[in-house]
């Protein structure tokens, strides 16, 4: 085999990894606007510093290593020092995705929680519909991002 031919073999190779490892997706506008939101009203979740990952980026495959992405770190480090161009914003959106999906997951789980106790008051008709439903606008608004 040729090194021209064994080198293009091994991109091949890579860039199949790549593609399957998944690299973060960023954010939509409207995602990034929700996430905000929530930031502001102190229900917002940050399992994943999207600076850190942004600096870790730096190193071999770190960025992608922090945030969970497994094979594009492996592609990554395989790459250095040219994944130096993507792997900083990389990390940097996959910390962001991780911490929206956090936040998303409790927000729904607080809600359900409140809205199940309200519930469980309208069916032992310890309030009435017009409570009900007053009561559960407030926990819409509550858990709402905006």
């Amino acid at each position: 085999m040729s090194v021209s031919k064994s080198k293009g073999v091994v991109l091949s190779v890579i860039l199949s990894v790549l593609m399957i490892s998944g690299c973060a997706t960023p954010l939509s506008s409207g995602q990034k606007q929700e996430y905000r939101g929530y930031q502001a009203k102190g229900l917002a979740v940050e399992e994943k510093n999207p600076g850190a990952a942004a600096a870790l980026g730096i190193l071999p495959g770190f960025g992608s290593f922090y945030v969970r992405e497994y094979g594009a770190g492996v592609v990554n480090l395989l790459l250095w020092p040219a994944s130096i161009l993507w792997d900083p914003m990389s990390g940097y959106q996959g910390a962001q995705s991780i911490n929206y999906y956090a936040t998303k997951q409790k927000v729904d789980r607080l809600k359900d929680k409140e809205i199940a106790q309200l519930e469980d008051q309208l069916m032992m008709e310890t309030i009435d519909n017009k409570e009900y439903v007053s009561a559960k606008r407030e926990i819409d608004n509550k858990y709402s991002a905006y």
